[in-house]
C-alpha cells in the first residue's frame, strides 16, 4: 500500500479528482483557468531546469505537478460540460424555454420507459435551422400507434424544451443531478403525431451496435428466449438491463447479486480469460503474441461498443487493456497499477464518470480484492483443493462486499446478509454461463442453434433466477431502511483502512488510530441521534391527488392524509429512512388546524370551511380544490402566506396565485416548488 501512495501516477490522479470535485462545485471562468494552467506550466518547466542542473528533485517541483493536475481536473469539468460552449442549443439566441420550437434531434440512446413514456436520449443537431450541440431528453407519449424508435433515427420535432425538475420532496431521488452528469439539462414532451422520423444515410457505432443488439434479440426469440430469460441474457451478455422487470431487479438487490447483471470487470475479466485460452496457440509464432494481444484488445473493445460503451463496461475494458498490454511487455503487472491508470485516462477522458454509482463501486470492489483479500486468505490456508477453491471464492466475495459496503449503505439503505451465498453460488458457474450464452449467441445468429442447447440454457438462466428469488425472499437477512449519512461513510471507510493496516502490522500507533476512529463513528452517531431529537418540522408533501401532510417533534412522527397510504409509500419512505425516524412514526386522519412553534396552520379542505371564531391562523393551506372566494379569505384572516399542496386542481392553483399576487400574500404550490417545509 505504502508503495502505491508513492506511485506517481496515483498521487496525480488523487490530485486530479480534488480537481474535478472543486470544478464540480465552483465556477471557473475558462480564460482564468487557461491564464493559471500556462502560469503554472511555465513555472514548472522553469523548476525543471533548476532542478536538473542542481541534479536533486525539488519539493517545489512536486507542489507545483499537484497543482497543474489539479487545475486540470478544474479544467476538464468546465470544458466537457457542453453547457459552457456556445454551440450548445441553449446558448443559441433563437432557443427558448416558454415556446414551441422546431428542431433537429439523433437518437443516441434508448432508456427505460414509464408508464406513460418511452424514453429516448439524443443529440440536437438542429435549432431553428442553426446547426447546434448538446443533449436532450425525449419522451415520447405511449399509445396503440407507437412505433419504438432506433439508435440513429432523424426526427424532426416541434415541441418545448422544459428544464428537469428537482425532486419535489424531500430526500428524493434527484434525477435532475443525475441527468446533469450525463449532459442532460433539457427534456421534450411529444405524442407520436408530433414528430416526423427523416431520411438518415449517417451511420454510428452506437448505431451498428444496436442493430446488432437487436439481430442478436431476434434470433434468441426465433429459438424460445422469452421474459425474464431474454431480460438476463441481454443484461449478462449485452449489457442491457432496459427489460429487466422491477420485481427482478429487486430480487438480485435483496440477493447482493445486482452486480451480476451489469456487464463491469467480473465479466470482461472471465471474457479476457476465454479469449487468451482462444488466442494461446498464437504464442507459438514469430510475434505471434505480440498479434495475441492486439486481436485480443480489439476484440474487448469490439464488445464494449456492442455493449453500449457504459461507464462499467468501459472502465472494466480500459482496465483490462492495460493489463493486456502489460503482460505483452514481459513485466509483472503491479494492479494498483494498472487499476489507478485506467482511472486517470478515464477521468481525463469524461470527468462525470466519477459521480456514477456504478463507476464508484466498481473501482471500489476491484481495490478491496486486491487488497482486502490476500489478508483474509492467509487467515486459514486449505489443505485440500476443494476447500481451496471455496476459500478463495469467499474471501474475495468478503473483501469485495467490505469495500463498497458503506457505500451501498450510503447509497441504498440495504444490506444484503446472504451476498455470501448467492456469490458462492452464482460466481463459479459465472464463466461457464458466460461462456455458453457467447456460444448460444453465435449459433442463433446464425440459426444453427440445435434446440436442446436452447432450451438447457434457457433453463440454466431460469434456475439462476429462482435461486436469486429464494435468497432475496428471505427477509429476516435483508437490512433495510439504514439510515447513514456521507460523513458516516467516510468514517466508516477510515475505520476499514486503518483495521485492515492494524491487521497488516500491528504497530501501537495505528491500534490509537483505530481506537480514534472507533471513538469518531460513536460521536457522529451521537451527534446525529442528538440533532434528530432536538430538531422538529412541519412538512407539506406533494403528491398528485392527495394530500400528506408530515409533522415531527423530535423522532415522533406523525403522518397526517385521508387517502389510504402507508408508511412505505414512495413519497414518505425516503423521509423516514434519511432522517433516522424509522418505523415508528403513526398515520392518523387528516386535521382541520396544526399548532407548530408559533405558527398556526388552518386546513381548508374541498368543504370550504375557515371562518372559526376564535381561530386565527398564521398559515392557509388549500387542499382538495376548495370552492371559496380566496379574497373574501384573504381579507378576513390575513395569513402570513398561502399553500395549495398536489391534491388541488391545476386551474385554481393558476387562479389562487394570481388572488395572492393582487392582494400581495405570499403564495407557495409544492407542485411549483416541491415540499413546503417549515422548520
Amino acid at each position: 500500500m505504502k508503495q502505491f501512495l508513492k506511485f506517481v501516477p496515483a498521487q496525480l490522479t488523487i490530485f486530479l479528482i480534488l480537481g474535478i470535485l472543486t470544478g464540480s462545485y465552483f465556477n471557473f471562468q475558462p480564460t482564468l483557468l487557461v491564464a493559471i494552467c500556462s502560469f503554472l506550466i511555465l513555472s514548472l518547466s522553469i523548476q525543471y531546469v533548476r532542478s536538473k542542473k542542481q541534479f536533486y528533485p525539488s519539493i517545489i517541483f512536486a507542489v507545483l505537478s499537484f497543482l497543474i493536475f489539479f487545475f486540470i481536473g478544474i479544467s476538464s469539468v468546465s470544458y466537457k460540460s457542453q453547457l459552457n460552449l456556445q454551440k450548445h442549443y441553449a446558448n443559441s439566441s433563437k432557443f427558448t424555454e416558454s415556446k414551441f420550437t422546431s428542431s433537429i434531434v439523433k437518437i443516441k440512446k434508448i432508456l427505460k420507459p414509464n408508464l406513460f413514456y418511452n424514453k429516448y436520449e439524443a443529440e440536437v443537431l438542429q435549432l431553428n435551422k442553426s446547426k447546434t450541440i448538446g443533449k436532450v431528453l425525449i419522451n415520447i407519449k405511449k399509445d396503440s400507434s407507437e412505433r419504438l424508435l432506433k439508435v440513429d433515427d432523424n426526427l424532426l420535432v416541434k415541441a418545448v424544451f422544459e428544464t428537469i425538475n428537482p425532486p419535489l420532496n424531500p430526500f428524493g431521488f434527484n434525477y435532475k443531478k443525475y441527468l446533469k452528469n450525463q449532459q442532460i439539462h433539457y427534456q421534450i414532451r411529444v405524442q407520436s403525431s408530433q414528430f416526423l422520423i427523416l431520411d438518415n444515410k449517417n451511420v454510428t457505432l452506437k448505431g451498428i451496435a444496436a442493430k446488432i443488439r437487436v439481430k442478436i434479440n431476434e434470433s434468441l426469440i426465433n429459438n424460445g428466449f422469452k421474459n425474464d430469460e431474454l431480460a438476463v441474457i441481454n443484461a449478462l451478455l449485452l449489457g442491457q438491463r432496459n427489460s429487466i422487470k422491477k420485481e427482478l431487479l429487486e430480487s438480485y438487490s435483496g440477493a447482493g447479486a445486482v452486480h451480476i447483471l451489469a456487464v463491469s470487470g467480473l465479466h470482461v475479466g472471465i471474457i479476457l480469460l476465454l479469449l487468451m485460452a482462444v488466442f494461446k496457440p498464437l504464442h507459438y509464432l514469430k510475434h505471434g503474441k505480440l498479434i495475441a494481444t492486439l486481436l485480443i484488445v480489439m476484440l474487448l473493445w469490439v464488445y464494449a461498443i456492442i455493449a453500449g460503451l457504459s461507464a462499467s463496461v468501459v472502465r472494466a475494458v480500459a482496465m483490462f487493456t492495460a493489463l493486456t498490454v502489460g503482460m505483452q511487455l514481459v513485466q509483472r503487472s503491479n494492479v494498483y497499477s494498472t487499476l489507478v491508470i485506467s482511472m486517470f485516462f478515464l477521468l481525463l477522458f469524461n470527468p462525470f464518470y466519477l459521480f456514477e454509482v456504478g463507476f464508484q463501486l466498481s473501482y471500489l470492489a476491484v481495490f478491496s480484492i486486491v487488497w482486502i483479500q490476500p489478508k483474509l486468505y492467509n487467515l486459514w490456508i486449505p489443505k485440500f483443493w476443494l476447500a481451496t477453491k471455496l476459500w478463495q471464492l469467499l474471501t474475495v466475495s468478503i473483501a469485495a462486499q467490505v469495500g463498497v459496503l458503506p457505500l451501498i449503505l450510503f447509497y441504498f439503505h440495504q444490506f444484503p446478509g446472504l451476498f455470501f451465498l448467492s456469490n458462492l453460488v452464482i460466481i463459479p458457474f459465472l464463466g461457464l454461463i458466460l461462456s455458453a450464452g457467447i456460444i448460444t449467441i453465435i449459433l442463433s445468429v446464425f440459426e444453427i442453434l440445435p434446440q436442446f442447447l436452447g432450451y438447457s440454457y434457457s433453463f440454466v438462466i431460469q434456475q439462476m433466477n429462482n435461486f436469486v428469488a429464494w435468497i432475496s425472499n428471505q427477509d429476516f437477512f435483508i437490512i433495510q431502511h439504514i439510515s447513514f449519512s456521507i460523513i458516516l461513510m467516510f468514517a466508516f471507510y477510515a475505520l476499514i483502512f486503518i483495521s485492515f493496516k492494524w491487521i497488516e502490522k500491528g504497530f501501537f500507533y495505528r491500534l490509537v488510530l483505530l481506537l480514534i476512529s472507533v471513538v469518531l463513528i460513536q460521536s457522529i452517531v451521537i451527534f446525529e441521534k442528538y440533532s434528530l431529537q432536538t430538531s422538529s418540522e412541519f412538512i407539506v408533501l406533494n403528491k398528485s391527488k392527495t394530500s400528506i401532510l408530515l409533522k415531527r417533534i423530535g423522532t415522533d412522527l406523525s403522518i397526517y392524509t385521508s387517502e389510504n397510504i402507508n408508511k412505505h409509500d414512495y413519497i414518505i419512505k425516503p423521509y423516514l429512512i434519511e432522517t433516522g425516524v424509522g418505523e415508528g412514526s403513526q398515520i392518523s386522519k387528516r386535521n382541520d388546524f396544526f399548532k407548530f412553534k408559533d405558527e398556526t396552520i388552518l386546513v381548508v379542505d374541498s368543504l370550504g370551511i375557515y371562518e372559526f371564531s376564535t381561530l386565527k391562523p398564521s398559515v392557509v393551506l388549500l387542499q382538495h380544490s376548495p370552492k371559496i372566494n380566496l379574497n373574501r379569505l384573504l381579507n378576513k384572516l390575513q395569513p402570513k402566506i398561502v399553500i395549495a399542496d398536489g391534491s388541488n386542481y391545476k386551474s385554481y392553483v393558476k387562479r389562487w396565485k394570481l388572488t395572492c399576487l393582487k392582494n400581495k400574500t405570499p403564495f407557495y404550490s409544492t407542485m411549483q416548488k416541491g415540499a413546503y417545509v417549515l422548520k
